[in-house]
């Protein structure tokens, strides 16, 4: 019969674990997407997973850097189906505030603030993880580059 997880996701015993099964897991299987085909694109990994101290705050999920030197804030959207908008219909006001709240606290850091923008790569379907092969029968993935998706001004 069904053996279940602690995070209470299903596992059938006749099929080895082999697709994420949690949120967290699809999001960061997304994000090393997204993060392979930006550094494809000719873009330099700055830090990953930027989160502002204590509750409320924001997370950036990848910083980047042209060749240029713009700094690029880039939110990951991962939606399987596009029943309820899509990936893209997720980055809503206030997850832009977030965003932009996230980069302000990242900027302090530098002495002076150098060109930004705020990028989003929408993945639509599910990636198979890093070393695994794609499932032949799910649909293929496609990833979206939207440049300067937003910008701070709008986002209060």
């Amino acid at each position: 019969m069904w053996n279940f997880r602690k995070q209470g996701s299903p596992t059938r015993p006749d099929r080895p674990e082999a697709a994420p099964t949690t949120t967290k897991q699809r999001g960061d299987v997304a994000e090393d997407a997204a993060l392979a085909h930006l550094q494809r694109q000719g873009l330099r990994l700055v830090q990953r997973n930027f989160k502002t101290p204590g509750r409320g705050g924001g997370e950036l999920d990848l910083i980047m850097r042209e060749a240029d030197g713009t700094l690029v804030f880039v939110e990951v959207r991962q939606r399987a189906s596009t029943r309820q908008g899509g990936a893209a219909a997720s980055i809503t006001a206030t997850k832009q505030r977030r965003i932009v709240f996230a980069a302000r606290h990242f900027l302090l850091r530098w002495g002076s603030e150098p060109p930004c923008r705020f990028d989003v790569v929408l993945v639509h379907g599910r990636p198979a993880p890093a070393g695994e092969r794609p499932d032949p029968a799910a649909p293929p993935v496609r990833l979206e580059w939207l440049r300067a998706a937003f910008d701070a001004s709008t986002t209060f």
